[in-house]
Parts: structure tokens; sequence; C-alpha cells
């Protein structure tokens, strides 16, 4: 009789318990699928408000006549603005100097970077100055290093026109002159990035296993041929990154060219010889006051961008074949 008034007394209290142990469960296992993607939703919170808004506002007044002194006053002109880049000189003279100056700065400074890194590599006393010292130029800020590169190509009274004279040879009017100019602009860029990327490289370099060159150099293998069959290759995935990067950066090159020469301004010098595609993209926008153009030069150089990756992409995939 006892044992029948307990069942009675807990039948309703344990389904109870259970359902509450139930939503427990439920909800634990709702936290635990959903903590991903709460963690990784300020990421793509901050990624739609300052990446892919100002991208889609940028492809939109691409497609209106607006400037920048009535923004609210626009007219649609579709890809008109777009076709007029395919007959301005002046965007396909940026275009050029950009591509000029992009080859000139990249493959040298990735180069250099390749040989400091593996410089650093060695087992040299003071190793950690040295490290730090690769890395100073990248932390110096642009306008400062562009002005001091401004004094040393003076025309006049320039250190690089000075050391060449010692030689014998004629004064090189480095601001002015159609590649001088570019080379100019290109060797600060070099200045500044190699010891950026001769860092990544080098810590490319110390992930390689040290018995492949211990089985390299028993095989009978020189310096020559392990940095060639063994670095290089484990250094594949860092050249392919500090060239994307690079790429990318040469694409939007900007504040070397528009403080190398004082009075130029977005200009790129008397004759344009050294404007770039972002020098014409803010001169249009900022000195011309012409939103739309200066939106469809931005995304002309995003679709460049494109392009270029697109074609490296191509040209590997038929090279693994």
């Amino acid at each position: 009789m006892a044992e029948e008034v307990v069942e009675r007394v807990l039948a309703p209290v344990v389904p109870a318990g259970r359902g509450r142990r139930e939503r427990r469960e439920r909800l634990g296992r709702l936290r635990s699928r959903s903590a991903p993607y709460v963690l990784v939703a300020p990421f793509f919170v901050l990624f739609a408000a300052f990446g892919l808004f100002p991208l889609v506002a940028t492809a939109w007044t691409s497609l209106f006549r607006v400037e920048l002194t009535a923004p609210e006053a626009r007219e649609w002109v579709g890809a008109h603005n777009y076709a007029r880049l395919l007959t301005d000189e002046f965007f396909w003279n940026a275009l050029a100097n950009t591509v000029l100056i992009g080859v000139l700065a990249t493959v040298p400074q990735l180069l250099l970077a390749l040989g400091v890194a593996h410089l650093l590599d060695a087992r040299l006393r003071g190793r950690l100055f040295f490290r730090v010292a690769a890395l100073a130029p990248y932390a110096t800020s642009v306008a400062a290093a562009t002005l001091v590169f401004a004094l040393f190509y003076g025309r006049d009274q320039g250190m690089v026109n000075w050391a060449i004279g010692l030689v014998g040879l004629d004064p090189v009017d480095w601001q002015n002159g159609p590649w001088a100019s570019k080379f100019a602009v290109a060797s600060i860029v070099i200045w500044r990035w190699t010891g950026y990327n001769a860092l990544i490289y080098l810590a490319a370099m110390q992930t390689i296993p040290h018995e492949l060159y211990e089985a390299a150099a028993l095989d009978g293998a020189g310096r020559w041929r392990r940095f060639r069959h063994v670095t290089l290759p484990g250094l594949r995935p860092a050249l392919a990154f500090t060239g994307l990067v690079s790429t990318i950066g040469a694409v939007q090159l900007f504040g070397e060219p528009l403080l190398f020469s004082s009075g130029a301004g977005a200009s790129g010098g008397a004759d344009h010889q050294y404007q770039t595609l972002g020098l014409y993209l803010y001169e249009q926008g900022w000195v011309n006051l012409h939103l739309g153009r200066a939106a469809a030069i931005a995304w002309a150089m995003l679709l460049l961008l494109v392009v270029v990756f697109g074609l490296v992409r191509l040209a590997r995939g038929r090279g693994a074949r």
C-alpha cells in the first residue's frame, strides 16, 4: 500500500525532471553549435561595414556623373565612366607607369629579400640586431622616407648625382626624366619593403626540416644546389604570398609618387611621367572633383588585379599538368 502511494506522488515529478534535463541538453547542444558563429560574427560585421559596403557603394557611384561639391546631384550615365577610360590617354599612361614601376620595384625587391633572408638565416653574431634593422625601413613613415629620397635624388645638390659625378657621369634629372623618375620611385618601394619580405622568407626558411639539408649534403650537393632544390621548394607558399602582396601594393602605389616631387602633387610630374593609377584616381576624385570617374578607376584597378591573378592561376594550372 505504501509503495503505491509513493509511485503516485513521484509519477508527475519524474517526467518533469526529465524534461528539464532534456531542455538543458538541447540548450547545451545549441550553444556548442552556435559558438563558432558567434566568435566569427564580429569579423563579418566589420567586413560588411568597412569592406563590402564601400565596395558596393563605389560600384554604384561609378554609374553616375557626380561631383564632390554636390554629391546629392547625381546623373545616371551607366557604363559611360568605364567607356571613357578606354579612350583616356592619361588613364593608359597611368596604367603603363603602374606596371613599369611595379616591375622595377617588385622583382629586385623580392630577389634582394631572398638574399637578405638567406644571410640572416646563417649563424651570425648579433642576428637579432640585423633582423630588427631589416624591419626598420618598413616601420619608417612613408612620408619621411619619400622626402629623404627626394633630397637624395635632387638634380643640383642630391647625393646620388654627387656620387655618379665622382665617376665622371653627367647628373641625372631624377624627378623629370621619364625613366629616371620611375626608377627613383621604385627604389623607395624597394628600400621600404625588402626587409619586411626578408623576414617573411626567414620565418619560412626556419620551418624547413634540417634533415633535408643534411641528406642533400650527404648526396654531394653544394650550397647553391641545396638552396635551389631544398630552400626554394620550401619557400613556395611564402614566395606566392609576397608576390601577391607586392602586386597589390604596386597597383595601389600612392604615397611615394605623391610626395616624391614638391609641387607635382597628383599629376606625377610635369608630363605625368610617374603618375600611377592611385595618383590618377586621387586626381580625378579630389582634385578635379569627379567622384564618378574616380569610382570607375577604383573598380578598374580591382578588375586589373583579378585579371592578373586569374592569368597567374591559369599559368600555374597548365604548368602543373
